[in-house]
């Protein structure tokens, strides 16, 4: 759901999304791959249907000119001519750094890897457990895979991982929406990335520097309601952390 203040929505809003290039619809959103460093989005995945015989091509938000929720349409500055001639790549495998490259090399974009805004915004001793083989490798996970993922706190289970909130101007994934129904029926909240301490890939586990009580007086997060500034500043405030806005607006200012 988007909010009334500003750009965030839900992986599963986003999937079944058209989109559409500047001379014509090229197929819908199938799913959503982020890295596990920083948690932002890196590419969407389009199905393209019977236009290229059922091939999925990625499409970076590098290429995103708006994103219209109540349109159900994701309009991008490429034609169909470039989608279809770009690097084929096997969604159905894991992406490599060398296919990224090659990708970018063709569009004409900036390796995210090398640039100043690729930040982990995890919090400081996280690890991601189940390394790639060759480190050079991408750290690519979809949003269809995670979800579902186990939540550990401190102390315990908590739930699972139900969607992610992704901000989509600068398509990075905000909150995990955790449910807690096995625990607390009916009740979800909010995590954000940068609590994650780690990451058990193998395990397909989540694990959060924070207590299930801490958790458990969370104010619920109800899908069905605006996500509002407000109430974002109340999930900060019980956690005991800055929100993110006030983080990001500190780095922009020491880069200035």
């Amino acid at each position: 759901m988007l909010t009334n203040n500003q750009a965030l929505t839900n992986n599963e809003a986003l999937k079944g999304m058209v989109l559409r290039a500047t001379d014509g619809e090229i197929g819908s959103v199938d799913d959503l791959y982020f890295d596990d460093q920083s948690w932002t989005i890196r590419y969407l995945t389009v199905e393209t249907g019977s236009w290229l015989s059922g091939r999925k091509v990625l499409i970076s938000p590098h290429s995103i000119l708006q994103t219209d929720a109540k349109a159900g349409r994701i309009d991008v500055s490429l034609t169909r001519k470039q989608i279809e001639n770009a690097p084929h790549i096997d969604t159905h495998r894991p992406v490599s750094r060398q296919h990224e490259l090659e990708y970018a090399s063709y569009y004409g974009y900036a390796n995210y890897w090398d640039g100043p805004s690729y930040i982990p915004v995890l919090a400081p001793g996280f690890v991601t457990e189940q390394p790639p083989a060759n480190p050079a490798d991408a750290h690519l996970r979809s949003t269809h895979a995670v979800s579902g993922y186990h939540i550990d706190a401190m102390d315990g289970d908590i739930g699972h991982v139900a969607r992610f909130l992704i901000d989509d101007v600068s398509w990075q994934i905000r909150y995990l929406e955790v449910a807690t129904r096995n625990w607390w029926p009916g009740k979800k909240v909010l995590l954000s990335p940068a609590w994650i301490e780690r990451v058990s890939w193998e395990e397909s586990k989540v694990f959060v520097a924070l207590t299930r009580q801490t958790i458990e007086t969370c104010p619920e997060y109800i899908d069905s309601l605006p996500l509002t500034r407000e109430y974002e500043n109340k999930v900060y405030f019980h956690y005991g952390h800055p929100p993110y806005w006030v983080e990001e607006e500190k780095a922009r200012s020491a880069r200035a």
